[in-house]
């Protein structure tokens, strides 16, 4: 596989993204230049791992363009329900569940159960990914941990950006999460999310503390970062599938702006690595060698551990992209799925 960094000269990477690149324009040796300002242009030939399952090698030898393909939101989110259910109904195939909607606290919910032997005095609470502005997650997300763990899952539908920017989402998961308080002992409860749910994740633990509120008894955050003041250094390598797509040139603007809206990016709720972490629960992080979020699920991890969690463990899975575990066809999302049940089981004592 081939990575032309975003730090080539625009020129050349507006017009990649307007035409794509071709076979006979890709390059085929390594160069690396560092500029005045420090910036690297640089160019990468980067094979496959040797170690990874066949089916991972396949996803990661699919050629896709790397011409830009805007959608507008519609698009996006009618994509992405189209998508998470039928994954669903995958997951659900290889972990059977029982399946529900309803509502907790006003918030709308997805409930999943396992089909028998259910532990019934826990419940985990999902954060499900999607950047923010729609739903990529609550059913992939859900379903593996619910039937490995034997736990009833809570997905929270929380409100979207940009109609609902922060702290809307938040204020949705606090709803459901002290809803649950009434039924649950906070030591029966954990909370965990991907990607843009594992952001909201660490956001509603420090919240939780500011509220002077129980903590779960343990967090998940799979895929995330803790600071929305700057990009991290992955976020100028990687798009969401890892080597190949668009990317655009990294800039110094704030990281998604349409969801933090008018709050300061480094608001300690917004952005956690900014805030008082001692005492948070025991912590799962999970990211991959080639996620856009690599940096700052690592960032955040380190935060963590400063504050004197040593409850706090990371796994980086190799030369995969970012939430690779929504694919159930990949051995290694069963290896992930099966790395956060055994967290969860451990601390939900």
């Amino acid at each position: 596989m081939k990575l032309l960094a975003a730090a080539l000269l625009l020129s050349s990477s507006t017009l990649f993204a307007q035409q794509g690149t071709t076979a006979a324009q890709a390059p085929d040796r390594d160069t690396s230049y560092i500029d005045g300002d420090g910036a690297a242009h640089i160019t990468r030939v980067i094979p496959i791992p040797p170690d990874l399952s066949p089916e991972a090698k396949k996803s990661l030898s699919r050629q896709v363009s790397d011409a830009s393909r805007p959608q507008t939101l519609e698009e996006r989110r009618h994509g992405t329900d189209i998508w998470q259910n039928h994954a669903g109904d995958v997951s659900a195939q290889l972990y059977p569940v029982h399946r529900s909607e309803s509502t907790i606290a006003g918030v709308p919910v997805r409930i999943v159960t396992p089909v028998s032997d259910m532990v019934a005095d826990r419940v985990l609470i999902n954060l499900h990914g999607g950047g923010f502005n729609s739903d990529s997650g609550s059913w992939t997300e859900s379903i593996p941990i619910a039937n490995l763990t034997k736990i009833k899952v809570v997905a929270v539908l929380y409100r979207l950006a940009p109609e609902h920017p922060f702290p809307a989402g938040i204020d949705d998961a606090l709803a459901v999460y002290k809803e649950l308080l009434k039924t649950y002992i906070p030591s029966h409860i954990a909370i965990y999310g991907t990607s843009a749910g594992a952001i909201m994740t660490g956001e509603v633990a420090v919240r939780l503390k500011q509220l002077d509120l129980p903590l779960p008894a343990a967090l998940g955050i799979f895929s995330g970062m803790g600071d929305f003041s700057r990009g991290g250094d992955s976020q100028a390598m990687y798009t969401l599938n890892g080597l190949f797509g668009h990317l655009d040139p990294p800039t110094s603007a704030p990281h998604d702006p349409y969801y933090f809206g008018a709050a300061d990016p480094r608001d300690p709720v917004l952005s956690p690595l900014f805030a008082d972490l001692y005492g948070m629960p025991p912590t799962l992080f999970i990211t991959s060698g080639r996620d856009i979020l690599l940096s700052g699920t690592t960032i955040l991890h380190r935060a963590f551990l400063r504050a004197g969690n040593d409850g706090a463990q990371l796994v980086v899975f190799e030369g995969l992209p970012h939430a690779f575990w929504n694919d159930p066809d990949l051995p290694e999302s069963k290896e992930a799925d099966n790395l956060m049940a055994h967290f969860f089981t451990t601390h939900l004592k």
